[in-house]
């Protein structure tokens, strides 16, 4: 294939993966899948990003704590965070944010957590990737109330096309995953459709949120070329105008001006 994409939000360094690390991205490349964003969530997975992006060309770390890994993070843990982000290979500061789903962390420790590590990105330049599971309007209070000066990514976008223009509003690109080929996700079909194609990224988040139509299937970062399908078919614009645009947001938030890049 001629058209390059960049899955902006992916896992190699999951168990499902680690192993065949070389396979997947041969595959990945087979779809025009050319730049990757391993990000992290906890000690382990951040520093296998780490390995994988000084490893691989095209892939890229993002590193942080995930508020479901909050419980098991340490004082020395944090001080290895604060060391590792100032490594070449790293592009962001991720996953990171707040996720009130029944049994997750303590929502005053999450808080506390992003406004952290929002803080050490601000001291680095880095943008921040976030997770947000029933979270909107709290995600969004804090984003005000600490602003991001690199600004940032809402990983696999899940609001309305209302809560759209307001993280947009922000400085935050949103990064649309498998979700948006399902068809009852009407919801992101309409956030998706006021976005802008400079402002929008794509994503796996392999190994979950699997496309269609691979949907049931265990996700790679391969499939984000049918994101970038699906992408296509809802806002009628081709697969090559969407993957390049896409492309370049990445690109633009994550790796323009890094490590002398234009």
């Amino acid at each position: 294939m001629t058209i390059k994409i960049y899955d902006s939000h992916t896992h190699l360094n999951d168990e499902a993966f680690y192993g065949d690390v070389g396979a997947f991205l041969a595959r990945a490349k087979h779809y025009g899948v050319t730049e990757l964003n391993m990000i992290g969530s906890n000690r382990l997975l951040n520093d296998r990003a780490l390995k994988l992006a000084s490893t691989y060309p095209g892939l890229h770390a993002v590193i942080g704590f995930h508020p479901e890994d909050l419980a098991e993070v340490t004082p020395t843990d944090w001080e290895g965070l604060k060391k590792a982000l100032r490594r070449p290979e790293v592009v962001g500061v991720g996953e990171v944010g707040l996720d009130f789903v029944n049994g997750i962390a303590d929502h005053r420790a999450q808080e506390a957590a992003l406004v952290e590590q929002i803080d050490l990105a601000n001291q680095l330049s880095l943008p921040v990737v976030i997770h947000c599971r029933e979270a909107l309007a709290e995600t969004y209070r804090v984003l005000v109330e600490h602003p991001v000066k690199a600004g940032g990514v809402m990983h696999s976008f899940s609001g309305d096309a209302a809560w759209a223009e307001k993280f947009l509003d922000l400085d935050f690109d949103l990064s649309y995953s498998g979700v948006v080929s399902f068809t009852k996700a009407t919801e992101v079909h309409e956030a998706a459709k006021v976005t802008p194609l400079e402002r929008m990224m794509v994503e796996t988040d392999a190994p979950y949120l699997t496309p269609v139509p691979y949907r049931g299937k265990q996700n790679e970062p391969a499939f984000t070329y049918f994101v970038v399908e699906a992408l296509a078919k809802l806002l009628q614009r081709s697969v090559e105008e969407v993957a390049s645009a896409t492309l370049q947001t990445a690109t633009n938030r994550f790796l323009k001006g890094h490590n002398g890049q234009d």
